[in-house]
């Protein structure tokens, strides 16, 4: 096998490299170098399979100019870039009909630096009391009557990496400005404009909730030995937290707008990647210690892979939870009660039926079945591509037709 160049541009010419090209030429030699676990392992897999002849596809040919272009199948990992697009509208689609017509808050709940190496040794639980704390923490403020006195909907997102991929968890959460009253006979709208609730109670509560529920985790052996937790206890009480909450959004549109960048963002997407080589990766980040400054990390190619596989969330974790007027079991019900008290027109209905082309294109505007060459005749599947394994699958493929 011949050796690698020493200048390698996995994209070609005039082509930023993207995540699943960077995967297939180092994936082995990471995982030869270091420890990785199982579910990683699955996910570089599939990283490294995503849209190439791994996985099989189709052949289209243009019914008017005879161009043929070969589909691959995606592998719909939810850790892949290339596979978040339609998955994300057909998500947003869903919550615009939960939307009301009133202010909503985005409030952003951070797990402390102490605790994020506890959240990598077991994330499924410490995640899953983060989602809990926080949830309970802005119902416990939204039942209070000092405050709203009634029931919220909150939509919580969650993050585990900063800018630079490093480990960074924290919530997300969009809620609604006001609170459907606890018999639903009225709707309570926040009492100041532009305020939800006092930052640094909220802090104070989200952190008793959430110390409370890891010191019963660790009681039940779901965290290890309790070693030296008591005192990591007092040092955590000593500190505050951090709880932000930005302004309100400008109506429900921007909270669509909003979701659509947050719901289904994965650690780093294709469009951050600047270049690669055999032994680095540059991409973007925005440092938002000096002033939100767009600037570039360059970063040993090792270290990239390291980096982007520690926000790999466990198997079946749900990223994406809501709660309050908005919990699954009674949302439609508690909805539809508040459009009424607020004098809200119901939403439009969805199609009954459509095809992954018609879905698309009223979703994204774009046209999957126009061809690319002559920008008028319609693509037709001509011939379906079975699963080949190796590199030139996919150059044998095109070039057969």
């Amino acid at each position: 096998m011949c050796s690698a160049p020493e200048s390698w541009d996995p994209a070609g010419p005039g082509r930023s490299p993207d995540l699943g090209e960077i995967v297939r030429r180092h994936a082995a030699a990471y995982q030869a170098a270091h420890p990785v676990s199982l579910l990683q392992q699955q996910v570089l897999r599939a990283l490294a399979s995503c849209r190439t002849a791994a996985l099989g596809g189709h052949l289209e040919q243009c019914e008017r100019c005879g161009h043929r272009r070969a589909v691959y199948h995606s592998c719909r990992n939810r850790h892949c870039p290339q596979c978040q697009g339609l998955a994300q509208e057909d998500w947003l689609e869903a919550r615009r009909a939960d939307l009301l017509p009133i202010a909503y808050f985005h409030v952003v709940f951070t797990l402390p630096q102490e605790l994020r190496q506890l959240a990598l040794a077991k994330p499924r639980v410490v995640y899953g009391l983060l989602f809990t704390a926080a949830s309970k923490t802005l119902q416990t403020f939204a039942r209070d009557p000092k405050h709203l006195g009634g029931e919220i909907g909150i939509t919580a997102i969650l993050h585990t990496w900063s800018q630079t991929l490093a480990l960074h968890p924290h919530l997300h959460c969009v809620v609604t400005g006001g609170a459907l009253a606890s018999d639903g006979s009225r709707w309570i709208p926040t009492r100041h404009p532009g305020f939800l609730f006092p930052v640094r109670a909220l802090a104070k509560v989200f952190r008793g909730k959430l110390l409370d529920g890891l010191t019963q985790a660790f009681q039940r052996g779901e965290l290890g030995p309790r070693g030296s937790w008591s005192a990591r206890l007092r040092a955590l009480r000593r500190h505050d937290w951090v709880v932000y909450v930005k302004p309100p959004f400008a109506g429900p549109e921007s909270v669509l707008r909003y979701l659509g960048r947050y719901t289904h963002r994965i650690a780093l997407s294709n469009r951050r990647i600047l270049r690669a080589d055999e032994h680095r990766v540059a991409f973007r980040y925005r440092d938002y210690t000096d002033g939100n400054r767009p600037k570039i990390l360059e970063l040993p190619v090792h270290a990239f892979i390291r980096r982007f596989l520690l926000h790999v969330l466990p198997k079946g974790f749900v990223r994406i939870r809501h709660y309050g007027l908005l919990a699954n079991r009674s949302r439609r019900q508690r909805i539809a009660s508040c459009r009424a008290l607020l004098a809200a027109p119901a939403p439009a209905p969805l199609p009954a039926s459509e095809n992954l082309f018609e879905k698309v294109l009223r979703l994204t505007g774009h046209d999957l079945s126009l061809c690319p060459a002559c920008g008028e005749g319609r693509m037709a599947v001509v011939a379906e591509l079975d699963k080949l394994d190796g590199p030139t699958a996919r150059i044998e493929l095109l070039d057969s037709s």
